[in-house]
Formats: structure tokens, sequence, C-alpha cells
């Protein structure tokens, strides 16, 4: 119990830090320097008033101040970035698993609370965490025999890198050519591509770290995960675009805790 609680509140200071690379990120502002400050009226946190879910709550959600309200985004990002930690730890205990996905966790993070408001995913979230993901995946071929190496990690990593990849980019590029070129459908917004390529490489940053099979069930179970939201948004604000992001990072961790169990519900084998 006691490691439980520790993975918990080492989870929500994570997400705290979390939180500065979504806001920070999309500006291509340092994550580092200078510390955490009201992006209101600019006057640094103190320590005593960054403590994750707590400070929120003494301070009423807003800033101590300029009393404007604190985005409900940032106790969301600590509590969401804990809890999965803590589900990592219980499926996984203190390996080297546990920290491997718990690193794809946090970027599946940020990818998904920037690309929800923006419509864009960093690059050094999807392309940083792919070669992160290549690099940590392929080290762990040490583990069968630290005096022989295997290849083994390593080529499901890349696989998982260019099936991920090459799976949502080309269907992309179908859907476009036919929607677009053969049925001659107006573009929406001015768009002319329904897959932005930062969807791309984030399902092959997946694929680093979990390999083709489940980039694979990841590509398959998002669509089904964003279609009720897809009507929803459609419904009230007469959008036909939604961010994707968030459905793959979803798909992502669905694939990763429970593929056996998905794969047998879709394919019961007898």
């Amino acid at each position: 119990m006691i490691a439980k609680i520790i993975v918990f509140i080492f989870g929500s200071i994570v997400g705290s830090f979390l939180n500065v690379c979504i806001h920070r990120m999309p500006k291509s502002e340092s994550i580092v320097w200078p510390r955490s400050h009201c992006p209101k009226c600019q006057k640094r946190i103190p320590g005593y008033d960054n403590v994750p879910f707590i400070s929120f709550i003494l301070l009423k959600g807003r800033c101590r101040f300029c009393k404007e309200r604190i985005s409900l985004r940032y106790p969301l990002v600590e509590l969401l970035t804990a809890l999965i930690t803590l589900a990592l730890f219980n499926r996984f205990g203190l390996s080297y698993n546990f920290f491997l996905y718990m690193v794809m966790s946090w970027g599946l993070i940020i990818a998904s609370f920037v690309d929800i408001p923006l419509r864009i995913i960093p690059e050094e979230v999807t392309v940083g965490g792919m070669i992160i993901g290549f690099i940590m995946v392929s080290v762990s071929g040490f583990a069968f025999n630290p005096l022989k190496y295997s290849f083994t990690p390593m080529l499901r990593s890349l696989l998982g890198i260019v099936v991920g990849g090459g799976i949502i980019y080309l269907t992309g590029v179908i859907f476009d050519l036919v929607y677009f070129k053969w049925l001659k459908r107006p573009a929406v917004n001015g768009e002319t591509e329904s897959m932005g390529f930062g969807d791309v490489e984030l399902l092959a940053m997946i694929g680093a770290f979990v390999g083709w099979q489940k980039a694979l069930l990841t590509f398959f179970l998002a669509p089904f995960l964003g279609i009720v939201v897809s009507i929803i948004i459609l419904i009230k604000k007469k959008e036909h675009t939604i961010p994707y992001g968030p459905f793959l990072s979803l798909a992502a961790l669905a694939s990763l805790f429970w593929a056996d169990k998905i794969i047998h519900l879709i394919l019961p084998i007898k």
C-alpha cells in the first residue's frame, strides 16, 4: 500500500511538470526556465502554491495574486498522470516495462491535451518519443542474457514505427484520394487532408513502444472510441474535424492493458 501511495504521489508531481510541457511546447518555450508562473499576471508561483491537487483546492481554483481562474486542466492532468502511473505499477510492478510504458503514457498525455484545443501535436513528443521508445526497447535486448544481445526487441520497435506510422498515413492518402479527387467533395475548412501528419507520427511513436501488433490494434480501436465524440461535436458545433490524438492515446493504453481480451472479444477463439 505504501508503495502505491508513493507511486501515486510521484505520478501527480510528474503531472504538474506535464502541465508545463502542455502549456509551453506549442509556443516553443523552454520547459525548464523560467519557473512556473501564472499565465495571466506572470507572477512566479511559489512552491506552496504548486502542490498537486491540494494547492488548487486551497486556492479555490484561482491565482493567489490576480484572482483569475486556474484552468481545470491542471488538476485533471495531475490526477490522470497519477492514476495511469499507478495502473502501470499495478500491472507491471517495479520492472523495466513499468518505466518504459510510463514514459510512453506521459507523451500520450502531453500529445492529447495539446491536440484538443490547438489541433497540433508537438514533434518533441512524437519524434522525440519515437527515438526514446526505440532506444529504450532496444536496450531491453540485454534482458534475456546480459552477455548476449537479442535484436528481437529492436526489430519489434522498428516494425512498430513503420507499421504504426505507415498504416495511418496510407489510410489518409487513400481516403483523400477517394473523397477529394474521385468523388470531388469540397474541402472542409480549406483542409484537403483528412489525417494530420502529427497523428501519423503519434502512432509511429506508439508503435516504437508497444510493437507492430499493438500499434495495429490501436489503429483499429481509435475510430470506435472517437465516433461518439465526433457525432456530438458535429451536432453541437457543426464541426467536421476532431482532434484525433486523444483517441489514438486512449486506444494505445487500451491495447497495452487489454489487448488479449479485446482480440478475444472481436475474434473469439474456442
